[in-house]
């Protein structure tokens, strides 16, 4: 089975290759946009992947003026113009995700670090969990809340295909407290999450009560590797409007670090496993 790959990240990737060829052909863009005969902006839209098609013929003029002549690489180069035009399976929940989507990256992702402070993460919630998290906002048709739960269920997929992403996530205490749905609902979800625990690829770890103030009383977020050197690792912030993509380098090393210092306040996977276990048996006891 042939693993799922990120438009945008080829897309993205195509461009950098480009801005280097014209780099070690030591030619301006200025200089670039004169010999190829086109308007301004068309290549800048090109080397800042704003644009989600690159013809075959554009690209095979940039190859010709930066002197890349290698069969092999120019082949590699039209590949990822090739994979940039291709929608993934979240282009049909665009109204979900929005126009830059989070499947779109976690579709190649190797690794995903996650922090959550009140809710399970998304790639570790059953459906009705889901359900009840996604009715607990704004009032929201059966149609639409059905919907949303469907696009969240299929984000999952990364996690048991084959080749899957690793996926460590820090969930605050607070978390498996707070009863979302109904206890049954909440029971599902903590036992769901017992089991997601025992797969080689998944690292769960919970910030206990007792840890006091930790690092990360900030938003929720998750840190994003691939596997690919040329791909740098992405930090996706939750937000009330959707959510927001952080790629300066210092944006991202500032998480990475936040990350690193609440693992350190957080219990071992086995240790967290105990106390999930604990919870799970009080809440049963009380239904």
């Amino acid at each position: 089975m042939q693993r799922p790959h990120s438009p945008t990240l080829r897309r993205r990737r195509l461009s950098a290759e480009l801005k280097r060829a014209r780099a070690r052909a030591k030619l301006t863009t200025t200089q670039a946009i004169k010999s190829l005969g086109w308007a301004a902006g068309k290549l800048s839209q090109i080397e800042n992947a704003e644009t989600q098609k690159v013809k075959p013929d554009d690209l095979d003029k940039m190859l010709d003026l930066y002197e890349i002549k290698d069969p092999a690489k120019r082949e590699a180069l039209h590949a990822l113009a090739r994979d940039a035009k291709v929608r993934g399976w979240w282009s049909k929940y665009k109204e979900v995700f929005g126009p830059q989507s989070l499947p779109d990256f976690e579709a190649e992702a190797s690794a995903i670090r996650t922090f959550e402070g009140l809710v399970v993460p998304g790639l570790l919630q059953t459906p009705d969990y889901a359900q009840a998290v996604i009715q607990g906002g704004r009032y929201t048709s059966a149609e639409e809340v059905e919907r949303r739960v469907k696009a969240r269920m299929e984000r999952r997929d990364i996690l048991t295909r084959f080749k899957p992403a690793s996926l460590r996530v820090i969930l605050d205490e607070a978390v498996l407290h707070r009863v979302i749905g109904s206890p049954p609902v909440m029971a599902e979800q903590l036992r769901h999450l017992l089991h997601m625990a025992k797969l080689p690829n998944i690292d769960l770890q919970v910030v206990p009560f007792a840890a006091g103030a930790h690092a990360a009383f900030v938003a929720p977020f998750s840190i994003l590797d691939f596997p690919d050197p040329l791909d740098a690792p992405i930090v996706f912030v939750d937000t009330a409007s959707g959510g927001l993509f952080l790629e300066e380098s210092d944006e991202v090393e500032s998480h990475i670090v936040t990350f690193g210092d609440v693992q350190g306040s957080a219990m071992s996977a086995s240790q967290s496993a105990r106390l999930i276990t604990e919870v799970l048996k009080t809440l049963e006891s009380k239904s």
